[in-house]
């Protein structure tokens, strides 16, 4: 029961996700499909759901490693080492990994530093990745789809008690002109730079602005998509991010950036989003025709409300799911597993809406729940965090001593 993923049936759909891509990725606003939510819009959100929870299954947080804060697994691996190519006919290639530092400072939940001194990097992490989907996946998803998926935070939810930081302008986004502030924390982290980190010589953001820029040029002559996805923190930077790559042309091909019919739409699918920007940000937001954002939002989970304070405004769709109306898990569950990015992905699968009650209507492994977390009800025969490197990265040599050898090289991200 809880070996396989099962994803072959989240794909039974997909002829009619070929031909309903668009209103998928909210062309009309996911009117009329998140109440009762619709199965391939189940389907579809659970597959860029996935895409954010691997970079939580890449991302090393042994601080004893010299590779902490950095992926595991080398990007032409990526996808079979995070458990995404087995029954799962939505094929891509990473085409970039994306790194980011700060300039201010943040909790450890977002930038873990190696104890190493020979650590890969004192000032970068590796925050996602861009993918685009191979000629087998445009055929399932009936179009060139480029992915960014943002890595969110990794340790317990006392940042949210920790992290009190003003709104900024968001200049380097939307202009000087533009009377817009954001939440200080997620910008830094977006357009920081570091001139000492090999990584970070330029921002998280210029990374991924310049790489998806490459990507719609090389495929400016097919109908392309930019979809963009996180959790937490990740959900955050995911806003900015689609915010950005519409404001600034970037979902248009270079000769073409006057022509508003040739961009192409962007995206976010975001998991437990913590508010982002003011009401001025929400207002230019809204004013973007091809930009959408589904927020899901778990009932208890306390990160959608932060920061605690008044002048945010949330933007995009909400859909509203509650883990604790499946007869799955432990009731009522806890702070961690409301905010559990699988307990998410589950929500989705089994959510009823208003007509209320739970039924997996998606047959995703309950197994999942627990990959990171302690939720599923022990008669399931699931162990608690299941999900860890064998040994935690110790390889034993010839000679019969042991190395941690817990990183995949990649030469060029």
């Amino acid at each position: 029961m809880f070996g396989h993923k099962k994803k072959m049936d989240n794909i039974i759909g997909k002829h009619s996700i070929v031909k309903r891509w668009k209103k998928l990725s909210g062309e009309d606003n996911w009117e009329g499909m998140l109440d009762p939510l619709d199965i391939d819009l189940r389907k579809y959100i659970i597959h860029y759901g996935e895409m954010a929870q691997s970079t939580y299954d890449a991302f090393n947080t042994e601080r004893a490693s010299k590779f902490a804060g950095s992926s595991r697994y080398a990007r032409k691996t990526f996808f079979s080492k995070v458990g995404l190519e087995k029954g799962n006919a939505f094929r891509y290639n990473v085409t970039k990994f994306v790194y980011a530092t700060s300039q201010i400072q943040v909790p450890e939940a977002f930038i873990v530093k190696s104890l190493s001194r020979e650590a890969w990097s004192k000032e970068s992490n590796w925050m996602g990745y861009v993918a685009v989907a191979t000629d087998e996946g445009k055929a399932v998803l009936g179009r060139r789809d480029i992915v960014i998926a943002w890595r969110g935070t990794i340790q317990s939810l006392e940042w949210v008690n920790d992290l009190q930081f003003n709104m900024v302008s968001a200049s380097k986004i939307l202009g000087e002109e533009a009377d817009i502030k954001v939440h200080q924390g997620w910008y830094s982290i977006y357009t920081s730079e570091d001139s000492r980190s090999p990584f970070n010589k330029t921002s998280a953001r210029i990374q991924v602005l310049a790489e998806v820029s490459r990507l719609v040029e090389q495929y400016k002559d097919e109908e392309i998509s930019i979809t963009i996805t996180g959790h937490s923190l990740g959900a955050a930077i995911a806003t900015l991010s689609a915010i950005d790559i519409v404001a600034n042309g970037i979902n248009k091909p270079k000769d073409q950036t006057t022509n508003k019919l040739s961009s192409c739409p962007v995206t976010a699918f975001v998991f437990a989003c913590p508010r982002v920007g003011d009401s001025n940000f929400k207002k230019v937001f809204s004013s973007y025709k091809n930009l959408r954002v589904l927020r899901v939002r778990n009932a208890l989970d306390v990160v959608p409300n932060y920061p605690f304070l008044i002048g945010y405004s949330e933007v995009g769709e909400e859909l509203g799911i509650d883990t604790r109306k499946s007869s799955y898990l432990k009731s009522p569950g806890s702070v961690a597993s409301w905010h559990n990015m699988e307990g998410h992905l589950h929500g989705v699968a089994g959510t009823q809406g208003s007509k209320g009650g739970f039924k997996l209507e998606v047959k995703r492994d309950i197994a999942l729940v627990n990959k990171s977390n302690d939720a599923l009800k022990e008669e399931y025969l699931v162990p608690v965090s299941w999900r860890c490197e064998k040994d935690k990265g110790m390889v034993q040599m010839d000679d019969g001593s042991w190395q941690l050898m817990d990183h995949e090289e990649d030469f060029d991200s």
